[in-house]
């Protein structure tokens, strides 16, 4: 069983979570996540399994998707509704200025990653370190807002919708932004619509997932991965290329450079191949 599995995480679990869940549905060991979703979060957690774990770090680098709601007039300790409460003050903030000051966020735009993330830092986790109480000085970081779209600002509750850059902290945002309105705020909640190019409308629940495994279903769900490549040009190959290919040789192959799908006649996907100078050769191999 080789593909992904698009889940609909649940708040309350973590991202290893779901794949140890995922291990036990299909007895299968070789399976990974595409990036931590925090356990309050839900929402979009693409989980690997077999040959398709090789794309894992292409969706951990993808841009995505959430929609959130960050409250203001108040700060915690995790920038989230689960921390304890450091600030409060009144809101006294209109609309107009709150619109203005979410909006300054979009483009490149430097965070400081929050104590409880699961960053390493001299091979510990920050939240690990959070927890006992260590704050640690933590290098700032380049991340890139697309666009911010407000969905509702209703008294001191605003909901968002944040295309981002890969490693762009939601809950930092949200108190970022209070901080810009001199309220504070912190983020209430968070929901992921979408990651690279799985979006939440072909998620899955855990509950789904459960009866499609009872009724030996959970491969009509596996999404292949060749469709992390939609944008690329396909090629079929005969049995001698394909030989070729799977022993690393350079074959000729005329078509224009660039990244290419590599089909075998069948129509099995082979690899991500590189055609230069008239040369193909295969640059990330999915064949078993």
């Amino acid at each position: 069983m080789n593909g992904i599995i698009i889940i609909d995480k649940p708040p309350g679990r973590t991202s290893h979570d779901m794949v140890n869940f995922v291990r036990r549905l299909t007895g299968i060991k070789k399976v990974g996540h595409t990036g931590t979703l925090d356990p309050m979060a839900t929402g979009v957690l693409p989980v690997c399994v077999g040959s398709a774990t090789k794309v894992a770090d292409m969706l951990t680098l993808s841009d995505k998707c959430y929609v959130a709601e960050l409250v203001l007039g108040m700060t915690t300790d995790t920038q989230d509704a689960e921390g304890d409460v450091l600030t409060e003050c009144a809101v006294t903030c209109c609309e107009e200025e709150i619109r203005e000051a979410v909006e300054s966020f979009v483009g490149q735009i430097e965070q400081i990653p929050p104590m409880y993330s699961a960053i390493k830092q001299n091979g510990k986790k920050l939240y690990e370190l959070a927890r006992k109480g260590i704050e640690v000085e933590r290098k700032s970081r380049i991340v890139t807002i697309h666009s911010i779209d407000i969905l509702k600002i209703q008294n001191e509750r605003v909901s968002i919708t944040v295309q981002c850059s890969k490693g762009t902290y939601i809950r930092t945002l949200c108190e970022d932004i209070g901080i810009k309105l001199r309220v504070g705020a912190y983020m209430n909640t968070l929901r992921r619509v979408s990651t690279g190019p799985f979006t939440i409308e072909e998620s899955h629940t855990t509950d789904e997932l459960l009866r499609l495994a009872e009724a030996g279903q959970l491969e009509s769900v596996l999404i292949p991965v060749d469709r992390m490549f939609e944008e690329y040009e396909s090629v079929s190959l005969n049995p001698k290329q394909v030989r070729s290919v799977i022993n690393g040789v350079a074959m000729t192959y005329r078509r224009a450079d660039g990244l290419y799908r590599v089909y075998e006649e069948n129509g099995r996907f082979l690899c991500i191949g590189r055609i230069r100078d008239g040369k193909l050769k295969s640059e990330k191999a999915f064949w078993n």
